[in-house]
């Protein structure tokens, strides 16, 4: 389970105008009513960009039986999520000895056969915006796939490409470990890591082929410096696929105000994480001293080679953690969403949960069926229906056209893959 990974590591083209900055709101002067939070519900194409469920079905959980220790099983989808990034994570781990791949793969294939083709009533595959809103209008959940950890292509730019064939429309360039190409926040203050300072001239090329291909690029996890270039790389929009506001939380996973301004600029996204570290200085700051005591039992569950052995010594001492710490709250989570509008701007503003791959989310949003409370907190703050569809998915269908269409263009023009296939050249 890589929740308690995360926590214990956690330490160019024009675009059209979009509203920028500052917007104030006013809370309503009638109480919201509950037909309202149902409308939005029913009306909304509510997608999450991140799930990490897969690291829990590739070990043979079934998504369709109650989830007891995490936040995604298929009761608490239906009638709420219209749409899942399911995050094809692949451990840093996976880099020794070229696993990388094998684990991607693996990955995938638990996305397509054990939650979409197991349970063809509920999932469709889909791959596109328009493949989204189709399975909204069918009452099912369209599922989709973005690879976590760009070390997962294994410095090949033909392995990028084999993984968009899969369905794979976003990749994570970095996770918390730096790869041969991307700097990652992770370990960006160890000087025992070399690091690039941003990316390579390779890992412009991974970003361009993504460009080329229609694969969103993914800034989440990765060092500031790696941002910026891959900000001044894209000819499309980026995304932020799980990630807060450092503004309000002081965390270095979280993106600057400067970083969402200039996400913003250019058409992109930023997607809220729902992880108590990330949301609450609170719990950042209570965390540490209890983290390290925990440590060297974490370090110990690890080493577990049965895998469900693993997790349960592992949920059990994220259980004892959580139970010393100031857990987050649904206030906190409408903060970030807040501050990333009057930043950014209401069109660049999304949900990235980042459920079953965190060790602990706010109690009052502890899964897709408790998104009516923040439906209704969103509502009282002065937020419209339409504001709240443009968080919850309208914004990015329009990065994810605005992605296809980029492709498009450059397939019209006849633009060439890169040719520089290797980190070291």
């Amino acid at each position: 389970m890589r929740s308690s990974a995360c926590l214990f590591v956690c330490t160019a083209l024009p675009f059209a105008a979009f509203s920028l900055g500052a917007q104030t709101r006013t809370p309503p002067t009638k109480p919201v009513t509950q037909a309202q939070v149902d409308r939005i519900t029913r009306e909304a194409i509510f997608i999450d960009t991140h799930d990490d469920v897969p690291s829990r079905t590739v070990d043979g959980y079934d998504i369709a039986t109650p989830n007891k220790t995490g936040q995604t099983d298929l009761a608490r989808m239906k009638g709420f999520l219209s749409a899942e990034f399911f995050a094809v994570f692949v451990d840093a781990s996976y880099v020794k000895d070229n696993h990388a791949a094998n684990r991607t793969l693996q990955m995938i294939d638990t996305v397509r056969t054990d939650v979409v083709a197991a349970h063809p009533n509920d999932f469709v595959l889909a791959t596109t915006a328009a493949d989204i809103e189709a399975a909204h209008k069918q009452k099912k959940i369209a599922a989709l796939m973005g690879i976590e950890g760009g070390h997962a292509i294994e410095d090949s730019l033909r392995l990028l490409r084999d993984y968009y064939s899969l369905g794979v429309r976003y990749m994570t360039l970095t996770h918390f470990n730096t790869n041969s190409w991307a700097d990652a926040q992770g370990d960006f203050d160890n000087p025992a890591v070399a690091h690039h300072n941003g990316l390579t001239p390779f890992g412009k090329d991974v970003v361009r082929e993504m460009n080329r291909l229609g694969m969103m690029v993914d800034i989440s996890h990765t060092a500031d410096k790696t941002f910026y270039d891959a900000l001044e790389v894209s000819t499309a929009p980026l995304i932020a696929s799980h990630s807060s506001c450092r503004a309000v939380s002081n965390h270095t996973r979280n993106m600057t105000d400067e970083m969402i301004k200039a996400l913003a600029a250019k058409g992109g996204t930023i997607q809220i994480n729902f992880d108590c570290a990330y949301l609450s200085q609170r719990y950042s700051d209570a965390s540490k001293p209890i983290m390290a005591e925990l440590r060297p039992r974490y370090g110990e569950a690890m080493k577990i080679t049965d895998a469900s052995a693993r997790e349960a010594a592992i949920e059990k001492i994220m259980q004892e953690a959580n139970s010393k710490l100031p857990p987050a709250t649904l206030a906190d989570v409408v903060a970030h969403i807040d501050h990333a509008v009057q930043i950014g701007g209401i069109d660049h503003v999304g949900i990235g949960t980042d459920f079953d791959g965190v060790g602990c989310v706010p109690a009052e949003l502890s899964s897709y069926d408790k998104f009516p409370v923040l439906t209704r907190a969103l509502l009282e703050k002065g937020y419209t229906a339409e504001d709240i569809k443009k968080i919850y998915g309208g914004n990015l269908l329009r990065v994810m056209r605005a992605v296809e269409k980029e492709a498009q263009r450059q397939q019209i023009a006849h633009i060439k893959p890169p040719t520089l296939n290797s980190p070291a050249k």
